[in-house]
């Protein structure tokens, strides 16, 4: 059977209150089930291979995401069954006077894919993935990062840039940027993109490349939704290694760490980099680089001519399968799950710093933070490269080579007090990295004004204002963002 088909079938199967149109009167949805109930005459829906429902429970968790803090609840939701579903959705809006945005795995941590009355796309039903081939792939945006992975290693490839989480869909970072450990060396995700589909907020589906319309192509990558809506991708790919050798680098201090850090960025020995502050018991902090080079079997690592140089104190090595590294968190999240601290709420920080002021930020931040200010979340560190990164609505520091991705992955109680405490600790901390030439990763959950907006864009305000009156002129697209208010 065409999966197509068998995908629209299923959404036309889902229980819930389907919808007939909207009420442009009463500002309303008109159900099937309210249809000549005097309730108004709808405006008609187009015809939807999918279907947009007002069921409660679909409508509850398209008002919620992972960081559990903000929650605005749409008057509808649509469960495409085909990208055209999509752009007649986006037209219908424009006419309704409603505002609309995309959820995929709904990971965000402050609202960001969440619109108060409008509709939201859930893009989980796009799930598509076409030939894998050394020259790219073609994936729908509600696929997830695992699904992916899975479809490319099978036939010896994988992306060049991975999420270290591994159920995100492609549409979802691919908006946001998509840093990883390899971004040192290439780039975010973001930067290994051949080619896109966007459904613009004009409700144009547009193909676009960096020959061909590539002004869209620019915006929309790292737009955060606010030109266009992806709905599809074409992704670079690489040969995928069988291996993984892993690297437990320890320092004492954090002098020769950062040294160590800004080093393997520039000279790219490692084919991945990351780093994580971890707890002592008496209160104090340590550096570990996670350091990783690829192999295949019989071709093992020069360890010696790898770590050369390097000031650590204390090393660990373990070989793994790459599909195995990739996925090494699942352990972590599944216990989390069971727990139900999952749940719980998220006040995540991220911001990039530039290298000359990061060991100076992050030792004051240290000095003050508890592992009960983290939830016993992780802080991560992240050393990366200018140079690899071309998207001008990408944000990151401006005045050095190597700069960092710095992340304190809070877990707060359920507790509005609790939670608010630490939103307010977010955006003190993010006033203090400004100063310092830092740029906020607009993943996390920090209190942003349209100011704010306009200093985050600095020179390039302008550009993001030009992008948003060509693409998306009445301001329909993702509004959980916070960037415009008319």
């Amino acid at each position: 059977m065409n999966p197509s088909i068998a995908r629209r079938g299923l959404l036309k199967g889902v229980v819930g209150a389907a919808v007939l149109g909207f009420d442009p009167l009463r500002r309303s949805w008109i159900s099937v089930a309210e249809a000549g109930q005097g309730h108004g005459r709808p405006q008609p829906l187009p015809r939807l291979d999918g279907r947009l429902t007002t069921d409660p429970a679909t409508l509850a968790e398209c008002a919620d995401d992972f960081g559990h803090i903000v929650s605005r609840a749409p008057r509808a939701v649509l469960q495409p069954g085909s990208i055209q579903d999509i752009v007649e959705m986006v037209r219908y809006v424009r006419r309704a006077g409603l505002k609309i945005a995309m959820r995929g795995q709904g990971h965000q941590t402050d609202g960001q894919a969440q619109v108060d009355d409008g509709v939201v796309i859930d893009s989980r039903a796009l799930n598509r993935i076409e030939a894998v081939g050394a020259g790219g792939v073609w994936v729908e945006a509600g696929t997830t990062w695992r699904a992916l992975t899975d479809k490319t290693i099978a036939a010896g490839f994988t992306p060049p840039a991975m999420t270290n989480y591994l159920d995100l869909s492609v549409g979802g970072t691919l908006s946001a940027a998509g840093v990883s450990g390899a971004s040192h060396r290439n780039g975010a995700q973001i930067d290994n993109v051949l080619e896109l589909e966007v459904v613009t907020g004009r409700g144009e589906l547009q193909r676009c490349s960096p020959s061909r319309n590539g002004g869209l192509f620019q915006a929309v990558l790292g737009g955060l939704g606010q030109f266009g809506l992806i709905v599809r991708a074409k992704l670079k790919l690489e040969r995928a290694p069988a291996l993984v050798r892993l690297y437990t680098l320890d320092y004492d201090t954090t002098d020769p760490f950062f040294a160590d850090m800004k080093r393997v960025a520039l000279d790219r020995r490692f084919h991945h980099v990351e780093a994580q502050l971890v707890p002592q018991t008496d209160g104090s902090w340590k550096p570990s680089v996670m350091a990783v080079a690829y192999f295949d079997p019989g071709s093992p690592p020069n360890d010696a001519r790898l770590l050369a140089g390097l000031a650590h104190t204390a090393a660990a090595q373990m070989d793994l399968p790459y599909q195995a590294f990739l996925a090494r968190l699942d352990p972590i999240t599944e216990l989390q799950k069971q727990l139900g601290v999952w749940g719980f709420p998220h006040p995540w920080f991220d911001v990039f710093l530039p290298a000359w002021a990061t060991p100076t930020y992050v030792e004051d931040v240290l000095s003050t933070l508890t592992v009960a200010d983290t939830g016993n979340g992780p802080v991560l560190l992240y050393p990366l490269r200018r140079s690899t990164h071309r998207h001008p609505f990408f944000r990151i520091p401006r005045s050095d080579e190597v700069f960092y991705l710095f992340d304190i992955l809070r877990t707060t109680a359920p507790d509005p007090a609790a939670v608010q405490a630490q939103v307010a600790a977010n955006r003190a901390l993010y006033e203090q990295a400004k100063d310092m030439d830092g740029s906020r990763y607009c993943i996390g959950t920090i209190p942003f004004t349209q100011r704010d907006w306009k200093e985050h864009y600095g020179p390039t305000w302008l550009l993001f204002v030009a992008a948003k009156l060509a693409y998306d002129p009445q301001n329909v697209l993702t509004p959980g963002q916070g960037i415009f208010s008319y």
